[in-house]
């Protein structure tokens, strides 16, 4: 079944979960942000009493924070509350939480809704990826810088910092003054807000109540964002084959957690319900998803195959599938006599740089 010929069904079909609801959209408040200020409280006070008990209010702080971050992800798409005005105003108190300027963050995130899985635009709120024949035409460097790119230890582990604390923090360059305000205004907001609390209890302490449960947040964020889109059998196309549809039900991924995941992710493992109608929220998606036959045949991850999926590299064009180093490697050798001396599809050439470079 194609996207044009089911256009029309899906948007009638998703069309009543795509109304949001005050009550529930303020319990998702109540149950993300208010635990997270208190469990923050409770981190302080338990700070020389007992390590142990330090860490696992940690680890829950970082799980109600993910959550937090959903609450203003749906605000960007002015999906929690009925009122547009609501939403943008709790989205931007929300944002101070996830260092996130909240109206340029909702442009990016808008862009990427609009051109996931589209191979000639990428770049905007997507991770990135090359496909095997632009990483075989790279330099050693450029090969190299990929690759440290796309390392787990990088991407988690310094990702959340780049992500969190140094991304949202610049004005791109020619932003308009709608987007370069809401940088601009966050930053000053964030810095007073930062001073305060450290004024309060000290730079040390606020390290140690905020650092760790926001870092690992962040890296269950960006693992999450990964998993959603990239997976072996994802899609990816050119921009003339590319259809929104598609990427939505063959893009996005159905990542089946265990309930308390689910509750701490905002059920945003329903993926392809959020990029199929963004207008869903979060507080509906498993039900729209498990009152739509079309989602019957969607791409379905366990929590096993997510955690596998981020050895996943390169998209290979001539498979249709995301592939690892080993596998691009062992597949152009394969192909090198095919090649016959251009490197792959000819973007390598004759030189280092071409498919043998792998």
């Amino acid at each position: 079944m194609t996207s044009r010929q089911s256009q029309k069904p899906w948007r009638d079909t998703l069309a009543p979960f795509a109304t949001p609801c005050a009550g529930r959209g303020l319990l998702a408040v109540t149950t993300s942000f208010v635990p997270y200020l208190l469990l923050t409280a409770a981190i302080y006070a338990t700070l020389g009493v007992s390590i142990a008990l330090t860490v696992a209010l940690t680890i829950l702080a970082a799980g109600f924070l993910v959550r937090v971050f959903v609450v203003f992800h749906d605000c960007a798409h002015g999906s929690l509350l009925p009122s547009r005005r609501a939403n943008a105003v709790l989205g931007t108190a929300m944002g101070l939480l996830v260092l996130s300027p909240f109206v340029r963050w909702r442009h990016d995130h808008a862009v990427h809704h609009a051109t996931a899985g589209d191979l000639d635009r990428r770049g905007v709120g997507d991770i990135i990826t090359l496909t095997v024949e632009e990483y075989a035409a790279r330099s050693w460097r450029g090969r190299l810088g990929y690759r440290l790119l796309r390392n787990p230890v990088v991407m988690f582990g310094l990702g959340p910092i780049v992500a969190m604390v140094v991304g949202p923090r610049i004005v791109a360059r020619g932003a308009k003054p709608r987007m370069r305000n809401s940088v601009l205004a966050t930053d000053a907001l964030v810095v007073v807000i930062v001073a305060s609390v450290c004024w309060l209890i000290g730079w040390g302490d606020f390290l140690l109540i905020w650092a760790p449960a926001a870092m690992l947040a962040g890296a269950v964020g960006i693992w999450l964002f990964y998993v959603q889109h990239q997976f072996e059998d994802t899609y990816w196309q050119r921009r003339d084959e590319w259809t929104y549809a598609d990427a939505a039900l063959r893009g996005s991924s159905y990542l089946k957690l265990p309930p308390v995941l689910g509750f701490f992710t905002g059920n945003i493992g329903l993926h392809h319900v959020h990029h199929l109608n963004a207008r869903v929220p979060n507080y509906h998606l498993k039900r729209a998803h498990e009152s739509t036959p079309l989602f019957a045949e969607v791409p379905t991850l366990t929590l096993w195959d997510g955690l596998r999926a981020v050895r996943l590299k390169l998209w290979d064009e001539r498979s249709g599938r995301l592939v690892t180093f080993a596998q691009a490697r062992r597949q152009a050798v394969q192909r090198k006599p095919v090649a016959a001396g251009r490197g792959i599809s000819g973007l390598g050439g004759s030189s280092p740089e071409g498919s043998s470079s792998l």
